[in-house]
């Protein structure tokens, strides 16, 4: 049951498209309170969820949870592991992060909680000129950039036999990326292949970082990859193990990117929010991100004065 809600996921991942800020809601549910219905050949089957779970469930509350689309396949495991031990339920919407962080300052989407890829994202929410949003934000983890490569493709043996800076200049592969005006992956992506391309002496990448038609919404890059669509990808390692993707290092370029997560002001269920935070940066749900290939910052590293971190947090960071 596991593995059929996971490929569900990802189907409306990979069929995402469109302007980079139409995105989908991800309400992450329990496998133990959803009613999954199988139908092989007109036989429908349907296994009944836990009434009295949902119950206490519905009886906490709701949070709504924006977050950098790297993290959709980790966000899986993160939403239901919250549910069961809160009672609250994980209501989840995620895109690149600079992105996200325009739908708050527009108030296009409820956000009670914000995690971000860097701290750009929700920096840019901070003072009086961006509404006062946030006061502060706390680094919880680090994550590589790799590139991660379909096991299916032609190019697949080229990139354990070859360096990939020549498996990617070559003729007919395609290689996918977000887009850095909305995202800082693609920031680090386009960062990557404009070094690559003067210690190399190779002018096709720079050629490849300043190209559109590889450019991406993050939250589909997975999907595309999966389905076909490309031979390989730029990916933060969270996600590639999340998806349990083969990835291969850059060599001697070492690129990484932090997560941030804070309570955003104003937030239209402030409890859960903090129920969330506390939750994300406890050991229960530090297993789960270490687990998923994040680098945790324990005690999360804070941007900010102490004082505008909510009481229940405190302790969490320094």
């Amino acid at each position: 049951m596991r593995h059929l809600a996971k490929c569900t996921f990802r189907e409306g991942r990979a069929l995402a498209g469109g302007s980079p800020l139409a995105r989908r809601r991800d309400v992450v549910r329990r496998a133990s309170e959803v009613a999954v219905v199988v139908t092989v050949l007109g036989v429908v089957a349907v296994i009944p969820g836990a009434l009295p779970a949902r119950a206490a469930k519905a009886k906490g509350g709701s949070v709504d949870v924006l977050y950098a689309g790297s993290l959709v396949d980790t966000m899986v495991k993160i939403g239901p592991a919250f549910e069961r031990a809160t009672g609250y339920t994980f209501d989840g919407f995620s895109a690149g992060s600079s992105a996200l962080a325009t739908e708050i300052k527009g108030e296009t989407q409820k956000a009670d909680v914000f995690v971000s890829a860097g701290g750009e994202a929700p920096a840019s929410l901070e003072g009086t000129r961006n509404g006062e949003w946030v006061s502060w934000y706390a680094q919880f983890g680090t994550t590589p950039l790799l590139i991660g490569y379909n096991p299916k493709s032609k190019f697949a043996k080229q990139f354990r036999t070859e360096p990939w800076y020549k498996v990617i200049a070559l003729p007919g592969f395609r290689l996918g990326r977000t887009d850095p005006a909305v995202d800082p992956k693609g920031v680090l992506a386009v960062t990557a292949l404009d070094a690559a391309a003067k210690d190399f002496r190779m002018p096709v990448l720079k050629t490849l970082a300043s190209e559109t038609s590889d450019v991406f919404p993050e939250e589909t890059l997975v999907g595309r990859l999966e389905a076909g669509q490309l031979d390989a990808g730029f990916f933060y390692g969270v996600e590639a193990t999340a998806a349990n993707i083969p990835t291969i290092s850059l060599g001697s370029l070492t690129l990484t990117n932090p997560y941030e997560v804070t309570v955003v002001n104003r937030a239209p269920h402030e409890a859960a929010a903090q129920a969330f935070v506390a939750f994300l940066l406890s050991s229960q749900g530090g297993a789960i991100l270490r687990a998923e290939g994040l680098t945790l910052d324990s005690p999360a590293i804070l941007h900010g004065a102490k004082s505008a971190v909510p009481t229940s947090l405190q302790h969490l960071v320094s």
